[in-house]
């Protein structure tokens, strides 16, 4: 009962991940997707920490991979979510007297867009994608501010929630 939070999270996140692949953006940018599954990742980072964020990332990605089939965007992903959560939880660590968790939500996906296509360019054997991350920060800078703005709110609830509460406190001793 200790982590029941990993796997409810963890499908919630796939859930999500599966429900935006299926929502068409208004710009058409192949590869592009919201983002909303960082909605989890991130709140995740600030109730429960670090651990368990990339637990949540590392699963999402491989369970995205088998309901998907797609070996090769597991990749893109995995190197993407981790990525991301690392950035998350430096610049929420340290920066967080700056940030806000909108600046801590946009500094993770710009990592996440950077990482994926620094996969891309290697998969690819092709320096010159790195040409498509102007692009995807632009639209990063949109679907970030709306990640970390619903973080915020979520992290909110759930810190007034003392079931939620006595686990984090249970979790760290």
């Amino acid at each position: 009962m200790k982590n029941l939070h990993l796997p409810i999270l963890t499908a919630f996140a796939l859930v999500v991940s599966l429900f935006e692949s299926v929502i068409p953006i208004p710009v058409p940018i192949p590869g592009a997707k919201l983002g909303l599954s960082n909605m989890v990742i991130l709140t995740c980072l600030v109730v429960f920490g670090l651990k368990d964020s990339l637990i949540i990332s590392i699963f999402k990605s491989i369970l995205l991979m088998f309901m998907t089939g797609s070996v090769t965007s597991f990749f893109y992903s995995f190197a993407g979510a981790l990525t991301s959560a690392l950035v998350m939880y430096l610049a929420y660590r340290y920066l967080s007297k700056y940030l806000s968790l909108i600046g801590v939500s946009l500094l993770g996906a710009f990592s996440h867009n950077l990482s994926q296509v620094s996969v891309a360019a290697i998969m690819l054997t092709n320096a010159r994608i790195f040409s498509y991350l102007p692009v995807l920060t632009i639209m990063s800078i949109f679907t970030g501010f709306f990640v970390g703005l619903s973080s915020k709110y979520l992290t909110r609830a759930l810190f007034k929630n003392k079931y939620i509460m006595g686990n984090k406190n249970e979790n760290k001793g």
